[in-house]
């Protein structure tokens, strides 16, 4: 494969690919980075469109009524997505989790689910705000989707519609949530973003109503991702708090991980009616196993939640480059991968332009 330079592409910044045939050493062996981790998992962005304006993802004086999304032609098609998920699935990728935006808005999106499905091989899971998942889980089930992961901030109505600044009630999302269960999507996963002063008094409101569920809450640290939310340091309520919360009511003790890479640290109830997890970016960096990559919905690939920029493959999709070309490639971009934004994390880089959460699928 030739070198190519990759154009710029917007305001998301495209870097160069990483020069041919000098980079093998560089990692501890083929298929690492340079921190000896392997690309395992793979999130695609299907839409940068969500019609929630979540105050910590998109809020509203950022995405207003002007903001420019990105036209269709700019957007990856189905074909290419399926043929990018299989040359992953050659580099060792083993599970794809779709994302936003919110992806139940692609329309048409069974059928991608399809396509990835045929290519087998895959663990295939999908996140979503739940707005249209009543309608639309038994289509998902029946495509071959195998779990899903809603994202529920609180069961406060008041909060949760201050949170959404769409309007949007939480009777709606236990709805989606319910329909999920019925198609066969369960165990199903809640997110909790918790932003002390905003959520956090209703953790264990959220806690008590899903133990004994079958379903796992996870509560995630307010973090600092993209440009557009306001991060402070004082936002964020520890993992080790919210823990602690819950534990003084409903005991709890440790779980190992399910997998190498896990990023929820595992609580389970001690009266044996479920569990928990907490995702710790902040405070407990789990940057030496993160085993993940993530595709843009325009194709540009970035090796980091935090990134401030990344590599554009939809133009190697689109010149008529070969599959083996790809795979080069991305196993090039791995090699010299060397990300750990977390452990680092300081005032200064804080304080960077990173990648909106929005366009790079959480």
């Amino acid at each position: 494969m030739t070198d190519r330079i990759v154009p710029l592409v917007d305001a998301r910044r495209a870097k160069p690919l990483p020069p041919v045939g000098t980079l093998r050493a560089t990692g501890p062996e083929p298929g690492m980075d340079t921190r000896g981790r392997p690309l395992r998992d793979l999130r695609i962005s299907v839409t940068d469109r969500c019609n929630f304006r979540c105050t910590y993802c998109m809020p509203k004086e950022v995405f207003g009524p002007d903001y420019q999304f990105l036209p269709r032609s700019a957007v990856l098609s189905f074909e290419e997505i399926a043929r990018l998920a299989r040359i992953f699935k050659s580099q060792g990728v083993s599970k794809i989790r779709l994302t936003g935006g919110e992806p139940l808005l692609r329309k048409d999106l069974e059928r991608l689910i399809g396509m990835i499905v045929d290519i087998g091989g895959f663990e295939l899971t999908l996140t979503t705000n739940a707005s249209i998942l009543a309608r639309k889980a038994r289509a998902l089930k029946s495509a071959g989707l195998e779990r899903i992961t809603v994202s529920l901030d609180s069961l406060d109505d008041r909060v949760f519609r201050a949170m959404n600044d769409a309007d949007y009630p939480v009777a709606s999302v236990l709805a989606g949530i319910d329909a999920a269960a019925a198609a066969g999507l369960a165990p199903i996963k809640i997110n909790m973003v918790v932003k002390r002063g905003v959520n956090d008094h209703t953790v264990l409101d959220m806690a008590r109503h899903f133990k004994g569920s079958g379903h796992i809450v996870r509560f995630i640290e307010f973090m600092d991702v993209g440009a557009t939310n306001g991060w402070r340091m004082d936002d964020v309520v520890p993992s080790a708090e919210i823990v602690r919360r819950i534990d003084a009511e409903m005991p709890l003790e440790a779980v190992d991980p399910n997998y190498y890479g896990e990023v929820a640290e595992r609580w389970r109830y001690r009266d044996g009616t479920g569990e928990i997890g907490v995702i710790s970016s902040v405070t407990q960096a789990f940057c030496r196993t993160c085993t993940r990559a993530r595709l843009s919905t325009e194709g540009m690939l970035y090796t980091c939640l935090f990134a401030t920029s990344g590599y554009d493959l939809r133009a190697l999709l689109r010149d008529g480059s070969a599959d083996d070309q790809i795979a080069d490639a991305i196993d090039r971009i791995w090699q010299v991968r060397a990300d750990r934004y977390s452990e680092i994390r300081t005032a200064e880089t804080a304080a960077l332009r990173k990648i909106e959460m929005s366009y790079i699928g959480g």
